[in-house]
């Protein structure tokens, strides 16, 4: 990280008595304070106040869980089933690598109808409720062109895999490995 980011960087330490203060504003906040700071793209970092470990993730992660826990959830616990069973695998990087991608294609999808209708309608900016308002109409033809997205996505994930594999067949046949009883 450089140091030109990190002094634009806002720091938040966490203390035991579970505070977050905020070194920038000079002042607690809460994670709604926090949530705010990340729908407003601002950079920060949340670290432990005594030991000045990294706490990002661990409050970003807590900000979902509410985010769950109210309201229409976005994961299915099917969904969160499978990503469970990617801690430990050997795909666990690549898995998380995937997903982060796929997430980014969608927020570039969604910046770029944004921009091509001048992020107005009718002279207004687009909210979050005109958002809500037009995936209602669209939501057929957007369901399908996800539908085709993710088949895409999940075909070039399935070749990638098959190309590892190959590959490791080919660096590692020459080794005289025991045969693998599949059960």
């Amino acid at each position: 990280m450089s140091s030109a980011k990190k002094s634009t960087e806002r720091l938040i330490k966490k203390y035991p008595n579970r505070r977050l203060y905020d070194t920038q504003t000079s002042s607690y906040i809460t994670l709604a304070d926090v949530k705010q700071l990340v729908l407003d793209a601002d950079e920060f970092t949340v670290v432990d106040a005594k030991s000045n470990e990294d706490l990002t993730r661990s409050i970003l992660l807590q900000i979902i869980l509410e985010e769950e826990a109210n309201g229409a959830p976005m994961f299915t616990s099917v969904a969160l089933s499978q990503i469970i069973r990617y801690y430990g695998h050997a795909m666990q990087g690549m898995m998380g690598n995937y997903l982060e991608k796929n997430v980014q294609a969608f927020t570039d999808i969604q910046n770029k109808f944004t921009t091509t209708t001048n992020g107005s309608f009718e002279g207004k900016p687009f909210s979050p409720e005109m958002w809500t308002q037009f995936m209602n109409v669209q939501a057929p033809m957007m369901q399908g062109m996800m539908n085709n997205y993710i088949d895409q996505s999940k075909n070039l994930f399935v070749q990638m895999q098959e190309q590892m594999q190959s590959q490791s067949k080919n660096i590692f046949g020459a080794f005289p490995f025991p045969p693998v009883d599949k059960k």
